[in-house]
């Protein structure tokens, strides 16, 4: 599995032959102008929830690749009532089987609604279980409780974790987060994005050091192999 940050809590995930695309925001974010949009491949679109800066680039990478939306119902649903997307609806606690592997949705504690004010249903994360892999798309998301369940049902290889603050936990709580959940290998996403939820980042790699567990901020175009 090949793992792509492009920005903000954009991915491309690769697994085998298929492609993903999670929470496209791309053109509008200054910092990933070297990203070549059209040129990405995408089987699928995986939605964490409606938000403009998860969801920007939906429509113009649907309308090239013909990628099927995964999301929650209410997005699901958006989507196809406004544009005639195809889409597969999860909720949380789900799971479900795909060509590359198995989704499962688990909880966020975040808001949810489209650029027009339009109900987005409730924010999710996603273990993706793959490759012999476990991999938690955390997306955006406070500290909560429910991710001490995670470890109950998954031993997980990475951590996708949003740390920028403001928004969404902090360095300090996504180590907690990373406690919990038991995982030692931790990617950051969701800061840096604009000054409001800037991070030290030697500092910020410094925190998950002491508790044993590396942070991993990649440059936006980078790459990791699970």
């Amino acid at each position: 599995m090949k793992i792509t940050y492009y920005g903000h809590s954009a991915l491309g995930l690769e697994i085998g032959n298929t492609h993903i695309i999670v929470d496209p925001f791309i053109s509008a974010n200054p910092a990933a102008n070297l990203v070549d949009l059209d040129n990405l491949k995408a089987d699928y679109i995986l939605l964490t929830h409606a938000h403009y800066d998860h969801i920007y680039d939906v429509e113009r990478i649907v309308n090239r690749t013909k990628a099927k939306i995964i999301a929650n119902h209410e997005i699901v649903t958006w989507y196809n009532t406004h544009k005639q997307y195809e889409g597969i609806a999860m909720n949380q606690g789900g799971s479900m089987n795909f060509d590359f592997g198995v989704l499962k949705a688990v909880t966020a504690i975040h808001s949810s609604s489209f650029p027009d004010g339009s109900y987005g249903g409730n924010p999710l994360g996603f273990i993706v279980r793959a490759d012999g892999k476990s991999i938690y798309i955390a997306g955006d998301t406070a500290l909560t409780m429910d991710m001490k369940i995670i470890p109950m049902f998954d031993k997980l290889d990475l951590a996708i974790l949003p740390m920028g603050s403001v928004f969404t936990m902090d360095v300090e709580e996504a180590v907690v987060a990373s406690e919990w959940i038991e995982c030692n290998s931790i990617m950051g996403v969701h800061y840096d994005t604009m000054p409001l939820i800037a991070i030290d980042h030697d500092s910020s790699k410094q925190k998950f050091a002491e508790k044993g567990k590396k942070l991993t901020l990649l440059n936006i175009g980078e790459s990791i192999q699970m």
